[in-house]
C-alpha cells in the first residue's frame, strides 16, 4: 500500500508514505470532508529540503506515526546540519472533524543546532469526482487567504452557494507566514533536546471559525476512550490459530474506523479512500457480517438507509418510490445536480438486502420495536420490489439504467463487462440477477416469520406464498441441466446468461435452493474451476469472459466468499466451508497488515502467492467483515429470537485446536462458548447462556 490513510467519522486524510500530500501521486492525496478536498498540498521540509524517511506504518487507521531524519546539509564547505542529526516525528489523528498533527524534532548531534522547519500547504477545494478524473463541471472559485496570529485560512466560494474554508492553526511562534501557504519555524535545540509544534487543520462550511476545538491531549484522549468503548461492546474471540486471530482483530479495527454517523446511528461506509460515504449494498452487507459481533451497527445502518428511501420516480437518479439508495455524495457537483448522487439509486440489490438485514437483526435481537418503527419503510420496499423491481410481472426483480450518468450493471458486480454470456456477448438489460432473487426470497420469508410472531397472519401468509411462487419460478428459469448449476442472470429476452460464476453462492444463504441442487452448487463453487486455492473466483476458469486479472470476471472477492460461507454453514456443508475459509486465510499471508483486501487476482495458489489486484480499497468494509463471518460459520451460529432458539453446528479448521467466543449478544442476553479439539473430535462447552433460548445442536464435526 503506497499511501497512508486515517479517518474518523466524516473526515479522512490520504497521504503518501512520508505523510505528505503531493500532486504527482497515483491517488488523489488530500484531506477530505463531504467529498471535498480541504487540503491539496502538505509538505514538511527541513531547511527547504525533503527529510529522509525512516519509518512509516499504515497498520493503524485512526493514528499515524511517521519517522524521518535530515539529509546532510552544507554550503560552500560550511556545515549546516550533519546527516541524521535531527529526528523528525510526525503524529497525526482526527477527532471531531479536526486533523491534529504534532511534529516533534529532536537533536542527536553532540552540539546545539539551529534549523528551519518548513511547512507547505495549499487547498484546491476540488470535488472528489474531479480529483479522480471522473467528471468536470461548473465549480466555484478561490477567494483568497487570511493570515492570522497563529493561523492561515484558505477561502472558497462554491457554485453550490456553500462558502468553504480551511483553517490551519498552530501553537508555536512562526518565523514567517506567507499567503501562498509557506510557513517557517526557526528551531534551536540543545543536545538531545526536543521541541514540538502542533497543527490543527479544520474544514469549515459557511462559518469563519469554530470555538469548540479541543486541545490536542484532550482530543486524543477522547478518541482513545471512544475506541475502548467500542471494544468493550464487541464479541470477544480467542483462538490458538494465530492467522485467524490476527484477521479477526484487524477486521474489527478496520470496521471501527469505517464507522460513520450521519444522525441515525453508526454504520459502516464502504471503504477508503474513495467510498467513505453511505453506500447501500456495501453498508448493508458489512452490517450483516458484523451482526454476531455488534448488532447495533445493523440498527444504525437500517435507520440510515431508511432516511434516504426513494419517494418518487426520478430517472436522473434511477429513483423510484420505496427503493433503497446506492450511494450518496455531498460535494459541489452533487449539490449542483451535475451528477445524480444526491443520492443515486442505481442498485438492484440494496432494497431486498435492507429487508434481509432487518429480519436478521430481529432474529438476533428480538427488537420488535425497531421493526415497528421501520414498518412503513418495509411496506414501501416491498411495494418497490413488486411494482418497480419486477418490471414485467414475471416475479423476477430486474435492473435497467435510466440515468445518463448512472451505472449500467446494478448488482454488486457493477463493471460494464461483468454479465457475459457463454459465447462472450454481454447481456442486454433489463437483467434479472440470480442472487437478487435469493435476497427477495429471503426477505419475504423472513418478513413472513416476523409478521407471524406479531400475529399478523394475513401479511405472513401472503409473503410466504409469494416466496414459494418465486422459488418455483426460479428453479424453472435459472437452473441449467447441462451444467448442473444456476445461471448468473436472465437477460432482456429472458434467456439464461449461462456463465459459471460465484453469484449463485449467495442464494445458498437464502435457503431458496436445497437438497441435491444445493450440494451441486457447493461442489462446483469449491471445485477446480471456481476455487483458486485462495478462495472462490467470481467467474469460472475457462469461461468466455474469464480473466484472473479482471475486476469481476475471475478475481477473488473476500466478501463474495463470505456470503457463500453463510450459506454453506447454514446448510451444513462443513467440508466446503472449511475449504473456503482456509484458502482465504492462506491468501492473507501475502497482504499487508493481516488484512484481506477488497479483492485480489484469481490465479491458482500453485503459483505460490496470492496476486494483488492493482487498485483496491484498503481498508474496505465488507472485506474487513469477512473474518467475522469465519467465526459465525465455524460456530454454525444462527439465532432465531422469533422461535426462542439458537442453531449451533460448531467445528474447527484443521489447523485449529481451540476457539473461545465470549459475549455474543443474542436477544436480551449473551452466549459464550468454547471449542476444544480432543483427538478427532471437537468438544463444545457452553460457558454462558443468559438468552433464555434453547440451543439446537447439530452434529459436531472436525
Amino acid at each position: 500500500m503506497n499511501y497512508r490513510v486515517i479517518k474518523e467519522n466524516n473526515l479522512f486524510l490520504l497521504t503518501d508514505e512520508q505523510g505528505n500530500i503531493i500532486s504527482d501521486h497515483s491517488y488523489g492525496l488530500g484531506l477530505y470532508k463531504n467529498d471535498t478536498r480541504y487540503l491539496s498540498k502538505l509538505n514538511v521540509k527541513i531547511n527547504h529540503e525533503n527529510p529522509i524517511l525512516l519509518h512509516s506504518d499504515g497498520s493503524e487507521n485512526y493514528m499515524s506515526t511517521i519517522l524521518s531524519t535530515n539529509p546532510h546539509q552544507e554550503e560552500d564547505g560550511n556545515l549546516i546540519l550533519w546527516r541524521e542529526s535531527v529526528e523528525i516525528e510526525r503524529k497525526r489523528f482526527i477527532n471531531d472533524d479536526v486533523l491534529y498533527e504534532t511534529i516533534t524534532t529532536k537533536n542527536y548531534f553532540p552540539k546545539p543546532i539551529s534549523f528551519e522547519l518548513n511547512i507547505e500547504v495549499d487547498v484546491d477545494f476540488n470535488d472528489m469526482f474531479i480529483v479522480r478524473g471522473f467528471q468536470t463541471g461548473n465549480v466555484g472559485k478561490r477567494t483568497g487567504q487570511t493570515v492570522g496570529d497563529h493561523s492561515l485560512t484558505f477561502h472558497y466560494e462554491g457554485a453550490d452557494e456553500i462558502n468553504r474554508s480551511t483553517r490551519i492553526q498552530w501553537d508555536a511562534e512562526a518565523k514567517t507566514v506567507e499567503e501562498n501557504g509557506e510557513i517557517a519555524f526557526q528551531v534551536e535545540l540543545q543536545h538531545e533536546e526536543e521541541k514540538s509544534i502542533t497543527f490543527m487543520i479544520i474544514p469549515l462550511e459557511n462559518v469563519e471559525t469554530r470555538d469548540d476545538i479541543l486541545p490536542v491531549e484532550e482530543a486524543l484522549q477522547k478518541l482513545k476512550v471512544s475506541y475502548k468503548e467500542w471494544s468493550a461492546q464487541l464479541t470477544k474471540v480467542e483462538t490458538d490459530y494465530t492467522p485467524l486471530q490476527r484477521l479477526v482483530d484487524r477486521g474489527l479495527s478496520d470496521l471501527r474506523v469505517l464507522l460513520t454517523d450521519t444522525g441515525y446511528g453508526k454504520f459502516p461506509v464502504a471503504g477508503l479512500p474513495w467510498f467513505g460515504v453511505p453506500f447501500g449494498r456495501d453498508s448493508l452487507i458489512a452490517a450483516l457480517q458484523m451482526i454476531a459481533f455488534q448488532p447495533q451497527v445493523a440498527k444504525g445502518t437500517l435507520f440510515t438507509m431508511a432516511s434516504e428511501q426513494g419517494t418518487k420516480v426520478d430517472p436522473w437518479r434511477d429513483e423510484q418510490p420505496g427503493k433503497i439508495m446506492h450511494e450518496i455524495r455531498y460535494g459541489e457537483l452533487a449539490n449542483t445536480d451535475q451528477i445524480p448522487f444526491t443520492p443515486y439509486y442505481g442498485t438492484i440489490d440494496a432494497t431486498p438486502l435492507f429487508l434481509v438485514l432487518l429480519t436478521e437483526y430481529v432474529k438476533w435481537t428480538g427488537d420488535f420495536d425497531t421493526f415497528r418503527k421501520l414498518e412503513d419503510n418495509v411496506k414501501r420496499a416491498l411495494q418497490w420490489i413488486d411494482q418497480y423491481g419486477d418490471r414485467d410481472g414475471d416475479l423476477f426483480v430486474e435492473y435497467h439504467q435510466e440515468s445518463s450518468k448512472g451505472i449500467a450493471n446494478q448488482g454488486w458486480k457493477d463493471s460494464g463487462d461483468s454479465i457475459v454470456h457463454r459465447n462472450g456477448d454481454y447481456a442486454d438489460t433489463p437483467i434479472a440477477l440470480v442472487e437478487v432473487q435469493g435476497y427477495v426470497y429471503q426477505a419475504k420469508r423472513g418478513l413472513a416469520a416476523v409478521y407471524e410472531a406479531l400475529e399478523k397472519k394475513e401479511e405472513a401468509a401472503r409473503l410466504e406464498a409469494e416466496a414459494k411462487n418465486l422459488q418455483e419460478r426460479f428453479e424453472q428459469e435459472f437452473w441449467m441441466d447441462d451444467r448442473e448449476f444456476y445461471a448468473i442472470a436472465l437477460d432482456q429476452k429472458k434467456e439464461r446468461v449461462g456463465t459459471i460464476t460465484s453469484n449463485p453462492g449467495h442464494v445458498l444463504y437464502s435457503e431458496m435452493i436445497s437438497g441435491d441442487r444445493a450440494a451441486k452448487v457447493s461442489r462446483t463453487l469449491t471445485g477446480d474451476k471456481m476455487f483458486s486455492g485462495y478462495g472462490i473466483r467470481t467467474m469460472g476458469e475457462g469461461e468466455a469472459g474469464y480473466n484472473p486479472m479482471s475486476y469481476h470476471d475471475g478475481s477473488v472477492w473476500p466478501h463474495d466468499n463470505s456470503m457463500t460461507l453463510l450459506g454453506l454453514s447454514k446448510l451444513g456443508f462443513k467440508e466446503e466451508s472449511n475449504k473456503v475459509m482456509s484458502g482465504l486465510i492462506d491468501a492473507s499471508y501475502h497482504f499487508e497488515y493481516d488484512r484481506l483486501p477488497e479483492l485480489f487476482c484469481g490465479y491458482e495458489s500453485k503459483f505460490g502467492k496470492a496476486v494483488k489486484y492493482p487498485v483496491a480499497c484498503s481498508p474496505q468494509a465488507w472485506a474487513a467483515g469477512t473474518p467475522l463471518v469465519f467465526i459465525q460459520s465455524l460456530l454454525g451460529l444462527f439465532p432465531n429470537s422469533l422461535q426462542k432458539e439458537i442453531q449451533l453446528n460448531p467445528g474447527l479448521l484443521p489447523d485449529m485446536n481451540t476457539l473461545k467466543v465470549h459475549n455474543i449478544a443474542i436477544g436480551e442476553g449473551v452466549l459464550s462458548l468454547s471449542l476444544i479439539r480432543n483427538g478427532d473430535k471437537v468438544e463444545t462447552t457452553i460457558l454462558e447462556n443468559s438468552t433464555g433460548y434453547d440451543i439446537v445442536r447439530e452434529k459436531q464435526t472436525v
